[in-house]
This record gives C-alpha cells, structure tokens and sequence, in this order.
C-alpha cells in the first residue's frame, strides 16, 4: 500500500471519528424459553471513544502525507 494511501485513510477514519464519537447496536437475549412460549429483551449497547483518538488520527495521516509530499518533492 502507498504511503499516500494509508495518508488518506487515516485522515478519513480521523474525520468520521470525530463526527461519530460512538455507536449504537442491539442484542437479542432470551429470557423465558418454555415450550410455545418465549419471551426475549433486548439489550442496547453503545461503543463510545474520545474525539481525541480522531484528531489523533487526523493530525498523523496530515503528517505521513507531508512526509510522503517533502520525499517526492526532492
């Protein structure tokens, strides 16, 4: 993978992470399972990061494409 490349994804991820600090996904548990009868809840669990790891992220794909431009340049 180029260098330009990785660059460009790590300061996408970083932009979407700082938009999104987290996200939202369902389970279904079962509770009562007798026979016919069967009775499930579902369970919300949410995943949350710090903006902060998205800035990082942002920041270094800002710097690998400066280091990637400076090597081309010269």
């Amino acid at each position: 993978m180029q260098t330009k490349t990785i660059a460009i994804v790590l300061i996408a991820i970083g932009i979407i992470m700082i938009a999104y600090t987290g996200f939202n996904y369902v389970t279904t548990e079962t509770i009562v399972d007798i026979g016919p009868l069967e009775i499930n809840k579902d369970k919300n669990h949410f995943v949350q990061w710090s903006p902060v790891i998205g800035v990082l992220l942002l920041v270094g794909g800002v710097v690998v494409f400066a280091l990637n431009y400076k090597k081309v340049r010269i």
